[in-house]
């Protein structure tokens, strides 16, 4: 009798806890986030370095000067738009790892995939469907000569995914070009998920390409265009071009109608190296440094090239316009 009254009070201590352990385990535990962050239309993202970790926030698009909400994730490039996310990632080692991360309507993840390289521009297309990353492999910077990129392609409706769009057949002054330093980045897409722009570099100079997703092919527009960024209305190009060559501020924002060819400088007369996001069809968004020379800061133009530039979020880069 003494050792089953022994063993019964052992198990009921047993029992005792373990319920008052997984009660408050349970306690311990913080709860789940209610779901208020995610991708709400009327809302500007952007990745933010106010609180140093890099990561994503919000304000509304039409106004200035509120608060910011902080929740989302961490990424060195982000963008957004219909109801998908695209988060560039990258994990310090030896070697140091990158990750470009498919986001859904509440920036949960849905598909990751390894890069290799530095995280450099990130684009979706209007309706979601079509996303396109650019990862410096070799340099960190447009402004030498000496960097090479790598831009790839993602389709999420069939899950294609072009991993170097460098072997795309390019046509140039009416001809097939064929050279072993092509390079590509900046990806921008149009509303029919097909047509796309992008620049090319080859031989020291950069080109306008336009691209068609069903042949395979792009062919050269125009000369002396980088990380282009299509308008809502799908009429115009902003684009970054150089204008001094040798220099630490060699760019400055312009747009181009595609129906004119004709481009028009904007009232930004900084250096811009930054692939520009429009906030509507007349005002652009992107990143210019910080006066610590280290965070970045928001800043609008006008796109018809009148106006000034306003600071629009500081502390933020990687403007995307929900809409």
């Amino acid at each position: 009798m003494r050792i089953l009254a022994i063993a019964v009070a052992t198990t009921v201590l047993t029992t005792v806890a373990v319920v008052y352990t997984v009660g408050a385990a349970r306690r311990a535990e913080p709860a789940d986030p209610p779901s208020a962050f995610g991708l709400e239309h009327g809302r500007l993202y952007f990745r933010s370095t106010q609180e140093g970790h890099g990561r994503v926030a919000h304000l509304p698009a039409a106004a200035s000067g509120q608060r910011r909400t902080t929740g989302g994730p961490a990424c060195e490039r982000f963008y957004a738009a219909g109801g998908t996310g695209l988060c560039l990632q990258r994990r310090p080692g030896i070697p140091p790892t990158a990750y470009a991360v498919v986001l859904d309507e509440r920036l949960r993840p849905t598909r990751r995939i390894a890069l290799t390289g530095i995280p450099n521009r990130a684009r979706v297309s209007a309706s979601g469907r079509m996303l396109s990353w650019t990862m410096f492999a070799t340099g960190d910077s447009y402004a030498g000569s000496s960097f090479s990129t790598r831009t790839s392609i993602l389709d999420t409706r069939t899950g294609y995914l072009i991993k170097n769009m460098e072997e795309i057949p390019l046509t140039l002054d009416g001809r097939r070009y064929h050279s072993p330093d092509v390079n590509y980045w900046g990806v921008t897409f149009a509303r029919d998920d097909n047509r796309f722009y992008a620049t090319v570099s080859t031989k020291g100079k950069t080109y306008l390409v336009e691209g068609d997703m069903r042949t395979w092919s792009a062919r050269v527009l125009r000369e002396n265009v980088e990380c282009p960024s299509l308008s809502p209305d799908n009429t115009r190009i902003a684009f970054k071009k150089r204008v001094r060559e040798g220099t630490r501020d060699p760019w400055r924002l312009y747009v181009l109608d595609l129906r004119t060819l004709r481009e028009r400088p904007l009232a930004e007369r900084r250096s811009v190296d930054d692939q520009a996001a429009w906030l509507d069809d007349h005002t652009l968004a992107y990143a210019l440094p910080g006066d610590d020379g280290r965070a970045s800061d928001i800043w609008t133009v006008p796109a018809d090239g009148g106006g000034a530039p306003a600071l629009r979020v500081p502390g933020g880069s990687s403007p995307a316009p929900v809409r």
